[in-house]
């Protein structure tokens, strides 16, 4: 479907006069408006651990974050899909260095951070006012000290020594009885679910900015061995923003 066809189809099934937000659904078919929770139900299915549906949103020329942070290239709409991505996972997998960028407060879903260094701010109250006790996956070459004092707060798991083991991470999180898990970031991380072929979902929002400078990728990481070939699921719009379901071939 061309730009073109696209801004006729949605010019034609919105009503005269009516302006309001809301998501549209580009790709498999037209559909406006569509409930974003409907849209996502579609969880990634896996048989031998839990599924991984990662979230990123980039500009358009590719940059996840402006001056560090990725809220700059947000919006209502992207806003609104976090939640709903979250209400939709049984525990967030996100980098220790994207909790502190970001500046992750408590969270209804549990959370799951990785960290070499287990440098953790552990009385923010991401820690102190957690719902349920986040899990801190770590190495057995983090400082010890720092590990016990992690332990106080969080549930501490060594997962290698001196890189975490994502798939060991995923064990651990089956174990617990989550089968759902959303990565959050950042694109280290990311490229490290990349390259142990972790990723069953990239749900990718491109926002309508350009940015340029030096700003990382969505992964960012030694290049994969190749290219990794992903289809599309589901193409949605609003506000300028698209929100690309995609997945492995």
């Amino acid at each position: 479907m061309t730009a073109d066809r696209i801004s006729s189809a949605v010019d034609v099934a919105r009503p005269p006069g009516d302006q309001a937000s809301r998501m549209r659904q580009l790709l498999p078919q037209f559909v406006d408006p569509v409930d974003p929770a409907s849209v996502y139900a579609d969880l990634p299915l896996t048989s031998d651990r839990p599924s991984v549906r990662l979230n990123m949103i980039a500009s358009i020329d590719g940059a996840t974050a402006v001056a560090g942070r990725s809220g700059a290239l947000g919006g209502d709409a992207d806003h609104e899909l976090f939640r709903v991505l979250r209400a939709q996972a049984d525990v967030v997998l996100v980098a220790a260095g994207t909790v502190r960028a970001e500046r992750y407060g408590p969270s209804a879903v549990p959370l799951a951070i990785v960290t070499r260094s287990c440098r953790l701010d552990l009385d923010s109250p991401l820690f102190a006012d957690a719902p349920t006790t986040p899990l801190v996956f770590t190495v057995a070459d983090a400082p010890l000290d720092r590990r016990e004092r992690a332990s106080r707060v969080a549930g501490v798991i060594v997962a290698g020594e001196r890189d975490v083991d994502l798939r060991r991470v995923l064990s651990e999180l089956g174990i617990r009885g989550y089968r759902a898990v959303l990565a959050e970031g950042g694109p280290t991380l990311n490229a490290q679910l990349a390259a142990a072929d972790l990723i069953d979902e990239l749900c990718l929002t491109v926002s309508p900015h350009l940015v340029g400078g030096d700003a990382r990728r969505i992964l960012a990481g030694p290049p994969l061995p190749a290219p990794r070939p992903l289809r599309p699921v589901s193409v949605c719009e609003q506000d300028g923003f698209l929100f690309l379901r995609m997945r492995p071939c």
